[in-house]
């Protein structure tokens, strides 16, 4: 049925469920699995909401963030490799989020997006925003999204 498929987690414990049933489902369908972290560049001025740092504080700032999502991801990869399935971890650094998750998706030649959703409405969603829905409106591969 399924041939790749992208897992996308942010770290939450919602995600962490997402990763799971991701798994489960390419382990049934003899699937491989992309996984992707996208991490948000350093603000680079007062105006984006960041404190002023010189370029190499920013350079260490950004790499703590990309060794982190790394090792997240790698988690990801031995509980993949426990189950049998080989997946390809992937970190990406950009502010478009929901952007991101398609264009990996597609450039990987995935068939499925597995993410999750926080559900957020009103005044939470306009403040804190949605990155499924826009993966959902705009994507023309299949989402499965988990709440």
């Amino acid at each position: 049925m399924y041939k790749r498929i992208l897992i996308a987690t942010d770290g939450s414990p919602l995600s962490d469920k997402a990763i799971e049933s991701g798994l489960q489902l390419a382990s049934l369908c003899g699937a491989s699995v992309v996984a992707l972290k996208v991490v948000p560049r350093y603000p680079r001025s007062y105006f984006e909401g960041s404190a002023p740092l010189n370029r190499d504080d920013v350079k260490q700032v950004e790499q703590r963030w990309s060794d982190a999502a790394l090792a997240d991801l790698n988690a990801v990869k031995a509980l993949g490799a426990a189950d049998g399935v080989t997946v390809k971890v992937v970190v990406a650094k950009s502010e478009l989020i929901a952007e991101t998750i398609i264009a990996a998706a597609t450039k990987n030649n995935c068939d499925l997006i597995v993410m999750a959703s926080h559900g957020r409405k009103g005044l939470k969603r306009v403040l804190l925003g949605s990155e499924t829905q826009p993966v959902l409106t705009h994507s023309h591969i299949p989402v499965l999204v988990l709440r």
